[in-house]
């Protein structure tokens, strides 16, 4: 228990700000909370495998007959004695990882919160609020373009041949499309982050709007497991659209923020201008005197 105590309020600065061990015994008991979720959340899918493991395989059972071993029926290969182990573990930490991304995201967020001001916190719960859609948003479209990208890339195989998926393999490449696609949706929500918080201002992005693009392009060329077009494609246009609603709500929270900061000085003005009068009022009634 002494591993998930959490640092005591008087130990956070009054601004919210902590120390260098204060943030590394943060980081620690975060990580072991973050953990301790998907690791429930693997062995429930221990449990549930079959179910799991049906859904999971659905987008290579979507796949031509050509590229079946089986015309009528989806089967993948298993090539070794311990295979069998290690496809239930990475069925249910597939499963653990998806199901306990609200738990995890929400340790990522607290994790922040405490180097941020007061004003500033008041975001996290939309954050996290938008996160978790866009997670899941992101795995489930690597989901449904995952077959597309098999597909383009087992039809490379020369004619009368065919490629042997091992179970393992196919899972390998899955658990890599559905975690790239789910972290990459939610790039555009990190660039609002920052500039809600002040470090990021929408002329600074704007001025490099297309080296952004190209470079989310490049991104998806060079993430996605299957390297195909297709899911590169599936990959990047979203992370674009979405880049230019981050975009335009930077436009307006700057905006905001600009005549919010342009009043406050304003009044800021006045007031020592009427301080000035007052004491230039008061200094003529002295000299009369």
């Amino acid at each position: 228990m002494a591993l998930l105590k959490r640092s005591t309020p008087a130990a956070t600065a009054d601004d919210g700000r902590m120390t260098l061990m204060e943030h590394i015994r943060e980081l620690r008991n975060r990580l072991i909370k973050a953990i301790l979720a998907v690791v429930v959340g693997t062995a429930v899918g221990f449990i549930y495998f079959e179910p799991i493991w049906n859904f999971l395989k659905q987008p290579y059972c979507r796949l031509p007959q050509a590229h079946q071993l089986n015309g009528d029926k989806c089967t993948l290969v298993v090539n070794g004695v311990f295979d069998s182990f290690f496809v239930n573990l990475k069925v249910a930490v597939i499963f653990g990882v998806v199901v306990s991304a609200v738990f995890w995201i929400y340790q990522l967020w607290a994790f922040v919160t405490p180097g941020l001001y007061r004003n500033e916190r008041r975001y996290t719960m939309a954050f996290l609020g938008l996160s978790v859609p866009l997670f899941t948003a992101g795995s489930a479209l690597a989901y449904v373009t995952m077959d597309k990208g098999l597909s383009l890339l087992l039809g490379f195989a020369p004619e009368g041949t065919l490629t042997l998926v091992s179970i393992s393999e196919y899972l390998s490449f899955a658990l890599a499309m559905l975690i790239i696609f789910g972290v990459s949706f939610l790039m555009p929500l990190l660039l609002v982050f920052l500039n809600v918080i002040g470090v990021l201002r929408f002329k600074t992005v704007s001025k490099h709007t297309r080296m952004v693009v190209f470079l989310m392009f490049v991104f998806a060329a060079v993430a996605t497991p299957s390297q195909d077009p297709i899911t590169m494609l599936a990959l990047a246009v979203p992370m674009v659209a979405l880049f230019f609603v981050a975009m335009a709500f930077m436009y307006f929270h700057d905006k905001k923020r600009d005549a919010a900061d342009a009043a406050h000085a304003r009044a800021i003005e006045e007031e020592l201008d009427g301080s000035s009068a007052t004491a230039g009022t008061a200094d003529s009634v002295d000299a009369r005197d």
